[in-house]
């Protein structure tokens, strides 16, 4: 990363720090108005017409640097990846990539390994990879299986019913 992408970085920061909460307007006053901004309406409005007391507006002045906005604050150009074959196309030098939460773990693991192999930065990595291993290793789930089938043994040997042992088949009734 250039020393001029960390300066922008940096300011970014700095403008988001000084930024204020933008609300809509009555939300403070109304639970069923929600805090998510909307732009106000009407010819009368105290907060379109940037009346003291009231919140402020989205405008553009609060906007960060063109060059770093939409970057992750590491820098790097988010990728969101759900299988491997996304992997290719993410260029290592500008892009790290975010594992989606849908992903299940044998698949996170196959997505970790082959991210590790071709050198990408990943911004959500689980908190101890040994986990994984150890869940997917192979001859783990082999020793699982066996004591399964050892518990399930039965004693006693059990036996058919007289009708199943019969070498007859049953008589169709042509009535029908």
């Amino acid at each position: 990363m250039t020393t001029d992408k960390k300066k922008l970085l940096e300011k970014r920061k700095q403008i988001n720090a000084r930024r204020p909460k933008f609300v809509r307007q009555e939300s403070w006053r109304y639970n069923r108005v929600k805090k998510s901004w909307r732009k106000p309406k009407g010819i009368d409005n105290k907060m379109l017409e940037k009346r003291r007391g009231y919140p402020s507006m989205v405008s553009i002045g609060y906007r960060g640097p063109k060059k770093v906005r939409g970057l992750h604050p590491s820098g790097y150009q988010v990728v969101h990846v759900a299988n491997i074959y996304e992997l290719e196309e993410v260029d290592k030098e500008n892009e790290a990539i975010i594992i989606k939460h849908t992903v299940g773990a044998r698949k996170r693991q196959a997505i970790l390994d082959t991210a590790s192999d071709l050198g990408l930065k990943i911004i959500n990595p689980p908190a101890r990879i040994e986990e994984f291993g150890e869940v997917l290793e192979e001859g783990l789930l082999e020793e699982e299986y066996e004591l399964l089938d050892d518990e399930f043994e039965f004693d006693e040997d059990l036996e058919l019913d007289e009708d199943l042992e019969s070498d007859e088949e049953p008589k169709e009734d042509s009535s029908s």
